[in-house]
């Protein structure tokens, strides 16, 4: 599976890499994919010299990714197609600490079905806390040294919405005393203390054509400090504090298959949409409000892996399975190669890129 081996990557490079620095969510610290410089600096090449298994955990499947706090590493699986389970292990020893569980069973419809039926959400882990959103749309606080459980909301029955039908997607997002998910068709605000609802924007209806397949990110956009969220048909802005909508642009995709967090470059936004195309676009703001232009359009799609951006650069595994560089300056692809891999896992450590494929092929 393509989570064991990441959990297992995790354990024999990157710990090493991070050493003592965290990966507690979605992208890592910063929700950008980036390994910190200061680390220790990755191979030019991987090799049985410099990739060594420390230990290994089967897992169940799972498109969550594991995070790291502390001296615990944390994931999440689905068991026997019924329970969704998270445990926490011990970092340096991989010794189950505790493990809890609860009933999370969807069956997802259509071409969707032929990738599994998982937990989707990667979760996040801050303070004592460890924030689990599962497939039912369910958001649960736990405790990150015992796992019990702190509280539990199911947006379902606070919204009286349907279930997402291909399951919550979003990878919750931690700030200060707040936690922001895509969830209850819609994106909403929590304490994350207490787990009490704040507000709720942005909604869709939910069910099949609604429900977020993306995660927000935060901007500082021409020094407007933001929520970048991508909903099935937009690319929208969020005020962070009220839940105003600023701004947005529609993004149009086969069956609303938005599913790339967005990328703030600086004071423009891109993305790129499964049957749309990449897009970069710059918001700017007056007396009136918010205006957006779009700078240019690529007829590059992205899919499932959102990119990693290395200056003016994107990295961007594509619908067609081929690899691309994308210039964010003038919008012109640098190159393109042949196919290989459905979906990638993508992370980076200075002009290094690390991924990792559905069938366990990792590259350097």
């Amino acid at each position: 599976m393509l989570r064991s081996v990441f959990l297992l990557l995790l354990c024999l490079l990157l710990t090493e890499s991070l050493h003592a620095s965290d990966w507690p969510q979605w992208r890592g610290p910063q929700r950008n994919g980036e390994v910190a410089e200061r680390a220790v600096p990755w191979p030019d090449r991987l090799s049985n010299d410099n990739l060594k298994q420390r230990w290994r955990i089967e897992l169940g499947p799972s498109y969550s990714g594991p995070v790291i706090s502390g001296e615990r590493v944390f994931t999440t699986e689905t068991v026997n197609e019924e329970v969704e389970v998270v445990s926490a292990f011990e970092r340096k020893t991989g010794r189950l600490l505790w493990k809890t569980e609860w009933t999370g069973a969807l069956s997802v419809p259509f071409f969707a079905a032929s990738n599994g039926s998982w937990i989707r959400s990667t979760p996040v882990c801050s303070g004592n806390a460890l924030y689990v959103a599962g497939i039912r749309d369910v958001l649960v606080s736990l405790d990150v040294a015992s796992g019990k459980e702190h509280w539990r909301v199911d947006f379902t029955k606070e919204f009286d919405t349907p279930l997402p039908a291909f399951g919550c997607v979003c990878s919750p997002l931690v700030d200060g005393d707040d936690i922001y998910v895509q969830a209850g068709a819609g994106l909403v605000k929590l304490d994350r203390h207490t787990g009490r609802i704040q507000w709720r924007t942005l909604t869709d209806g939910g069910g099949m054509m609604g429900s977020a397949f993306s995660s927000p990110v935060f901007a500082t956009i021409q020094g407007v400090r933001q929520l970048l969220v991508q909903t099935r048909t937009e690319l929208t802005s969020v005020d962070p504090t009220k839940g105003a909508v600023l701004w947005r642009v529609e993004i149009p995709a086969f069956r609303g298959m938005n599913i790339l967090t967005p990328i703030a470059f600086g004071d423009t936004v891109f993305t790129s949409s499964y049957g749309g195309a990449s897009l970069l676009f710059k918001p700017e703001r007056s007396d009136d409000g918010w205006a957006v232009t779009q700078v240019w359009r690529n007829k590059l799609q992205g899919y499932m892996s959102t990119p990693i951006v290395r200056g003016n650069y994107a990295f961007m595994h594509l619908r067609n399975q081929r690899f691309a560089c994308l210039n964010l300056e003038s919008g012109k692809d640098e190159w393109i190669t042949t196919p290989f891999g459905k979906y990638w896992s993508l992370v980076s450590q200075g002009d290094r890129l690390l991924t990792l494929d559905e069938a366990g092929d990792l590259r350097l």
